[in-house]
């Protein structure tokens, strides 16, 4: 058993700094974690926020996001309850963090931990580090954005295959 996170935070770990537009973080997060918001202001505009905003500005590597990606992304959140699980994401960031800080003290991860970064910086392996006993085997795809998958398929894939024989294998 082993436990990977690909380009994550965790609420209480310094993930909702994200959302502070005056230190350089997306307006995004405190958009959809208004009550309400999301749903006036992006039901019908899913493929231009998709397409024109978020996948342009959180992808680094050209042509990674396919506009048929943005397509089933668009119809997928085109959906009834369209933006509830990203609006339930972003409210428990702002608002679950003593708990989640409370049970990574109270049980932390006592399993082989890959972490893996892009975009740049060391945000997941620091912020599992916080909460592992053990150590966390941490991988860095460099000219990737967040959406690490869609941008090196190859590198993650690798990356979590050696890992996951390396973890099979002791």
């Amino acid at each position: 058993m082993s436990f990977t996170a690909i380009e994550m935070g965790l609420a209480g770990f310094g993930l909702e700094a994200f959302a502070d537009v005056t230190h350089g973080g997306s307006w995004h997060i405190g958009v959809l974690a208004a009550p309400g918001i999301a749903d006036l202001l992006f039901v019908g505009r899913e493929r231009e926020l998709l397409g024109q905003w978020a996948f342009p500005s959180m992808t680094a590597v050209a042509g990674s996001i396919t506009d048929e990606d943005v397509d089933e992304f668009a119809r997928t959140y085109a959906r009834p309850r369209r933006w509830r699980g990203a609006v339930g994401l972003y409210r428990s960031m702002l608002a679950e963090g003593d708990q989640i800080r409370a049970l990574a003290e109270a049980q932390p991860l006592t399993v082989p931990v890959l972490a893996i970064g892009a975009g740049g910086g060391s945000f997941t392996s620091g912020t599992l580090s916080q909460v592992t006993r053990g150590e966390v085997t941490s991988v860095q795809l460099e000219g990737v954005g967040h959406y690490a998958v869609h941008e090196a398929p190859e590198q993650v894939a690798e990356a979590v295959l050696r890992f996951t024989e390396a973890v099979d294998t002791a």
